[in-house]
């Protein structure tokens, strides 16, 4: 395999993006498990896409809320935790398996995202609640550095879309936490791809598909594969 490979990732079945898109353009899927958004029928239709494409489909655990998309901080109990994820990850590998592909990896939404970056508690919780399965998340993170000691496989990820100071992700409240333009996202995306596994675009964000079509033409014609971090 070429050594310059990297996957482009995507947070599909939101009911809010435009999923048929940006499978077109993505290798691997974060499949939203309905704590957040998505539902039965999102996820059905995005694993039934993904598996006819051949994109990987993974996990996008979230903490319970609706009302604020999962970006809400929240105090859940870590056996509470655990069997939420569980519950999630059971439940989109179920549709997964009826449309001829599976959960492949785990990787959290929002609030929990960060949250198990900094809080080891929260995050031995997200993994006791996803068995052995792959985890992809932030450089750095307890969850990768607890899933690493688990003897589990794990791949870090960096955000075209998302600003950064001092290593760290903006808080979306603050001055350039959205890179803005296909133009800058897609010179993101080249700086970052030497030093990650997977590059995330939001599915959410306005123009989020013109956003991973240029991300792909920039990183094609500097020689980078796209190809997925886990095998279809």
């Amino acid at each position: 395999m070429p050594d310059r490979v990297v996957d482009l990732n995507a947070d599909l079945g939101e009911e809010v993006t435009d999923d048929q898109g940006l499978l077109a353009v993505v290798t691997s899927a974060n499949v939203a498990c309905g704590f957040h958004a998505g539902t039965p029928a999102t996820m059905r239709a995005v694993c039934a896409d993904a598996a006819r494409l051949g994109v990987v489909v993974g996990a996008q655990v979230s903490y319970r809320d609706r009302a604020g998309f999962g970006r809400v901080a929240r105090e859940v109990a870590p056996d509470v935790l655990r069997d939420e994820v569980a519950e999630q990850v059971a439940t989109l590998d179920a549709i997964a398996r009826e449309e001829g592909t599976a959960v492949r990896y785990l990787k959290p939404h929002g609030a929990l995202y960060h949250r198990v970056t900094d809080d080891p508690e929260q995050a031995a919780a997200v993994l006791a609640g996803s068995g052995s399965l792959p985890v992809l998340g932030f450089p750095g993170s307890h969850l990768l550095r607890l899933a690493v000691a688990a003897g589990r496989t794990s791949y870090v990820e960096g955000f075209p879309d998302r600003g950064y100071r001092e290593g760290r992700l903006l808080d979306r409240g603050e001055p350039g936490a959205l890179v803005e333009g296909e133009e800058a996202i897609a010179q993101q995306a080249l700086g970052l791809a030497g030093e990650v596994a997977s590059l995330c675009l939001h599915g959410d964000s306005p123009g989020a598909v013109a956003h991973a079509h240029a991300v792909r033409r920039a990183l094609e014609a500097a020689g980078w594969v796209l190809a997925p971090f886990l095998e279809p």
